[in-house]
């Protein structure tokens, strides 16, 4: 169980949202939006709850990841397996301004819960349906993990580079992540039109549809333009990466011809930006190739620190490549209080990320870890109007807990 919310101040304090999302994406978008003040009331089957629960790190069996993407909500144990949860909850969505839900396709179909029905009990709702593959086409059936959209939308081969044969994936659920913060903007988009009057919506989006949206202007630049007349891709990714020095590693990137320059300064070889093959940006990225061979014996022979700030002080780009053990006393970490720590009532304290966007006028707030299973039932249905003989009779019956 989580320690108790206090009132939310956000810019999006007095919206509420049913939150029938599992796993990553849609958990994360409706964090988002309770970080923005909004009051998220979780649904969760009773038993194990959501899955993330259980994944991960954990401690009195709850996962680190469950309370991070899940903060500052309330949770409701319900079955809708019952006539009594499913009405339950039909009968919260006209006091609710958002409802979003991942499950499987169909599975709200057969729960009547589908963006239809839900519309047609509150036209005023803003109705989202997150998905692997979306609605159409072929994958639509298909079942996918963040691990599936990254092998199918190219993710996995730009991560390991135009010179290596063997496929990588991003060691983090990007695409999962992604398609959280696509969500939780067009939610966003979609309150504001409804204020201008334009009612509510069913908004659909899918990981792969994000994700390859996500990568493409980089990522995909060699399949934007169609017809002939565009140059090849260049070569300048061979002098993006990771540099060996001394003493450790390195990044950096002299993409501006002040600071190539300033580069072979720190270096202490002029020459190199003399050299008609480097001396400006586009002979550097038609020989990258060669640049990078130049500078890798050189950059090993560099200690760390020094050599790094030789590169500030030119006003190059770059860092030290950091562990993330080392994270919470980074001293830019610690300047801007982006780490803060939160106590629940069963896992104890926590440290998790404030939130990113700082509102000078409505702030908004890390107030609570993840909720304990079921822990805000009785509150939540109180707030919407069941009657405490209600809610009993709903206990009794299995529908809630």
């Amino acid at each position: 169980m989580a320690s108790a919310p206090s009132k939310p101040t956000g810019p999006l304090a007095g919206v509420r949202v049913l939150d029938l999302t599992t796993m990553v994406s849609g958990p994360l978008a409706t964090s988002m939006m309770a970080d923005q003040g909004a009051t998220v009331m979780k649904l969760e089957p009773p038993g194990l709850g959501d899955m993330m629960r259980h994944i991960g790190v954990t401690r009195a069996g709850t996962s680190a990841i469950f309370h991070t993407i899940n903060r500052n909500k309330q949770s409701l144990a319900v079955n809708l397996q019952k006539p009594g949860g499913r009405d339950t909850i039909l009968k919260m969505v006209p006091q609710c301004d958002v409802f979003v839900q991942n499950l499987h396709p169909g599975a709200v179909e057969k729960l009547g819960l589908d963006a239809d029905s839900l519309l047609k009990i509150n036209p005023e709702l803003i109705y989202v349906s997150i998905s692997g593959f979306g609605g159409k086409g072929p994958y639509a059936d298909y079942p996918a993990y963040d691990i599936v959209i990254q092998a199918l939308s190219g993710v996995a081969v730009l991560q390991a580079g135009p010179e290596r044969d063997d496929p990588e994936l991003v060691n983090t659920i990007f695409c999962d992540k992604i398609t959280a913060v696509h969500a939780a903007q067009a939610i966003c988009a979609a309150l504001y039109a409804r204020e201008k009057g334009r009612g509510g919506q069913h908004i659909e989006l899918s990981l792969f549809d994000a994700t390859i949206s996500f990568i493409w202007p980089d990522g995909m630049d060699q399949l934007t333009y169609l017809g002939d007349g565009a140059s090849k891709p260049s070569s300048y990714w061979a002098l993006i990466g990771i540099n060996k020095t001394r003493d450790g590693y390195m990044t950096m990137l002299p993409l501006k011809d002040p600071e190539f320059q300033g580069l072979c300064r720190a270096l202490g070889h002029t020459e190199i930006a003399e050299d008609a093959r480097f001396s400006e940006i586009r002979s550097r990225a038609d020989n990258a190739l060669e640049l990078r061979d130049l500078l890798k014996p050189l950059l090993a022979l560099q200690p760390s620190e020094s050599f790094l700030e030789r590169l500030r002080a030119e006003k190059v780009p770059c860092a030290r490549v950091v562990s993330p053990d080392e994270l919470p006393d980074d001293p830019q970490v610690r300047a801007i209080e982006l780490l803060q720590e939160l106590t629940t009532t069963n896992s104890g304290k926590l440290r998790t990320t404030r939130p990113v966007s700082q509102f000078g006028g409505t702030p908004a707030q890390l107030r609570s870890a993840g909720p304990g299973l079921g822990e805000h039932t009785q509150q939540i249905l109180e707030a919407m109007g069941v009657s405490t003989e209600d809610i009993k009779t709903l206990r009794a019956e299995g529908a809630i807990a």
